[in-house]
């Protein structure tokens, strides 16, 4: 991934605990949720498909999915709120 990113650290601070997969969570640890999260502002940036999101995020089938999981959960929307 290039250094060019869209979340500034002050940005990651406020969102890093809404995210679900964190080591405290039941479940799977999230490997690397600021990533997903630049994978996912990528998409909406760019508004390419999914299909070609760069490989440097992971596979496009995985995040597509994880975001889609994060949409029906709400995840997106308290991320929004406090970013806003």
């Amino acid at each position: 991934m290039s250094e060019r990113t869209v979340l500034r650290d002050d940005q990651w601070e406020r969102i890093k605990d809404l995210l679900p997969g964190k080591a405290s969570d039941c479940g799977v640890t999230a490997k690397d949720n600021r990533l997903f999260v630049e994978a996912v502002l990528w998409i909406a940036r760019t508004g390419a498909p999914w299909r070609d999101l760069p490989a440097s995020f992971g596979h496009w089938h995985r995040v597509y999915v994880r975001y889609n999981r994060w949409s029906h959960k709400g995840v997106w929307a308290r991320i929004w709120e406090a970013v806003s």
